[in-house]
């Protein structure tokens, strides 16, 4: 991720005074510094960052977690070897709660709705959601349904800076606020999403 991405994201979390962070994709850990560096600044007695990335081992070969450990991160950061979609169901069934996630994790449709779905629960009301390549159909297609079934709202300021996408010149990312307090939709009123 751009050096100017990863500023952005540490600076939101910053003035979202964030004390946990879930982050879906670790790689080689550029975000995920950005990331640890907001929640260090903020002051916070008991930061923690829940990095997910059941690939880190093997096709990244460690190379992003071992970055994190060599910052002095360890301490802060925990890696999760699993698929998202199942971890997140159990940190939700324990009422797990985040101030904010970051989401780069896989770009299949259904693994980011569930995702979301997910982040929806375990996201405190009025907490953020950032999202990287949000110009991608499948990506783009699932936001769609939380904003328009369920309220979250695009903070377009927010990321303003960013690098914009190789394909069609939009910002690859997206900041989105979680309504507070969390709505209770009705399956008679959904409204189609793409």
């Amino acid at each position: 991720m751009p050096e100017r991405d990863c500023n952005q994201i540490r600076d939101l979390l910053v003035d979202e005074r964030v004390e946990t962070v879930i982050e879906i994709g670790l790689a080689y850990a550029g975000s995920a510094l950005a990331i640890s560096e907001a929640l260090l600044r903020t002051g916070s007695r008991s930061p923690r960052h829940v990095v997910i990335d059941p690939f880190q081992h093997t096709a990244y070969e460690g190379v992003g977690w071992e970055l994190l450990c060599s910052a002095g991160l360890d301490g802060v950061a925990e890696l999760v070897t699993e698929p998202s979609q199942r971890f997140l169901a159990r940190l939700a069934d324990a009422s797990f709660a985040a101030d904010a996630a970051f989401v780069d994790g896989s770009h299949h449709f259904h693994n980011v709705f569930v995702d979301l779905h997910f982040l929806g629960e375990i996201v405190r009301p009025g907490g953020v959601v950032l999202l990287d390549d949000v110009g991608w159909p499948s990506v783009s297609a699932a936001v769609a349904y939380f904003e328009i079934n369920l309220g979250w709202r695009p903070m377009p300021g927010a990321l303003a800076y960013g690098t914009l996408a190789p394909a069609g010149g939009r910002p690859r990312m997206g900041a989105y606020r979680l309504p507070d307090p969390r709505p209770a939709p009705d399956f008679k009123k959904f409204r189609p999403f793409c």
